[in-house]
């Protein structure tokens, strides 16, 4: 009995040790051995928790407030979700590319200040400029990120700082100039980013389209490329949750109740991300649910609404933080069980199918009595010095006659 390394005895075709045509069907990226096939169910499972935990604040909401469900209220809180809504997909969808994008918070808040001063001009007018400049600041980061092939916070969280800076120029806060009401379009609004949101996570969940949006996803070292069609996608992800970031933050400032104060904008990014990974995308890419990000970023929005009724001052980073902390949890459930089965993966011909270290239990080629003897075997025409005759033939010193 022997022990090798799997794909020793019969020839591979793939750096994992199972044949390519096995891993096209078992792995998500043949060519590495990366898990693919991901379960759904742990995704059903926790998104029918997110919609009982929605059906209980808005119970909640409703008890204290009847009336913030109803009118010019709920329209608020339509365009409220629709906002946050907007930069959950950012962060979602940098997510999903493994290329987690955290200036999405200042871009928006530069965003709702720069609309805040030049809304008087119009939208149009007010707006595209600003996506002009997200698109080509995108770009900037994209191109940071996939040419020097570093990580996306770190140079996102640089691209934050660069914007904080415009946001600094401002002492004082902005009150927004123009007469756009997004509450008219209340329902709109709400159901766009329904629909896409879901429509995203469909999508994701089609095997090529989940491989090739999370390709960049490290699956050895995380300092080697991932190739060129990984780059693009993951630029092409970069560029989007920037201009995404954009439009939430004018719908942010358009539908609030005061004036647009300058701060750093992080907590939005913390928000964001905590709410696309509390819905069940992972911190690590790739893999995500479908009514995920739907539930949990109506939940968050309910429960703020329900906060102010209870007359609660509630930070920004409390809900942030907390959010973010309860979707490291989910992360680790959805990367624990969203994973294939170790069962699922074929025996190759060299193993048992059970050991999955990378060993595998192959019979010996030799029986079991050829194992090599322990100590030596003796030459019967060679003497051994311990056994010469002199030793006997010698006088012994110690004799007790030659004392």
């Amino acid at each position: 009995m022997a022990y090798d390394e799997t794909g020793r005895i019969a020839p591979v075709e793939t750096s994992s040790g199972v044949p390519a045509a096995v891993l096209e069907n078992v792995f998500d990226d043949p060519s590495h051995g990366e898990p693919g096939r991901d379960r759904i169910a742990v995704h059903v499972v926790w998104e029918f928790l997110l919609l009982v935990g929605l059906a209980a604040v808005t119970w909640l909401l409703w008890r204290e407030d009847a009336d913030a469900l109803r009118g010019d209220a709920l329209k608020t809180l339509l365009v409220d979700v629709a906002g946050l809504g907007l930069l959950t997909l950012a962060a979602g969808l940098s997510l999903r590319a493994a290329a987690v994008n955290l200036a999405i918070g200042p871009v928006a808040l530069a965003a709702a200040l720069h609309f805040a001063e030049q809304g008087d001009r119009g939208v149009r007018e007010a707006l595209l400029p600003a996506l002009v400049v997200a698109a080509l600041g995108g770009l900037a980061l994209a191109l940071a990120v996939v040419v020097l092939h570093v990580p996306a916070w770190a140079a996102s969280l640089a691209g934050a700082a660069a914007v904080i800076v415009y946001i600094e120029r401002r002492t004082t806060p902005v009150v927004v100039q123009g007469g756009y009401d997004p509450r008219g379009t209340a329902l709109y609004l709400f159901v766009g980013f329904a629909a896409v949101a879901v429509l995203g996570g469909l999508f994701g969940a089609i095997k090529p389209v989940r491989r090739l949006v999370g390709r960049f996803r490290p699956v050895a070292d995380p300092a080697r490329r991932r190739g060129a069609v990984a780059a693009t996608v993951t630029a092409l992800a970069l560029i989007a949750s920037t201009v995404l970031a954009v439009l939430g933050g004018v719908l942010i400032a358009a539908n609030g109740d005061g004036p647009v104060a300058p701060a750093s904008g992080l907590d939005w990014s913390v928000l964001a991300i905590g709410a696309v990974m509390l819905g069940g995308t992972s911190a690590y890419g790739r893999r995500g649910g479908i009514f995920g990000t739907l539930l949990a970023v109506c939940a968050v929005e309910v429960f703020l609404a329900w906060a102010v009724t209870q007359d609660w001052t509630i930070s920004r980073w409390a809900v942030g933080g907390a959010t973010l902390g309860a979707g490291l949890l989910v992360t680790r459930l959805v990367e624990t069980f969203g994973r294939p089965r170790l069962g699922g993966v074929p025996a190759g011909p060299s193993g048992d199918g059970t050991i999955s270290t990378g060993w595998a239990l192959t019979p010996s080629p030799e029986p079991a009595d050829a194992w090599p003897s322990v100590l030596p075997v003796r030459d019967p025409d060679t003497v051994d010095s311990w056994e010469s005759p002199r030793w006997e033939s010698e006088p012994r010193r110690w004799d007790a006659g030659d004392r």
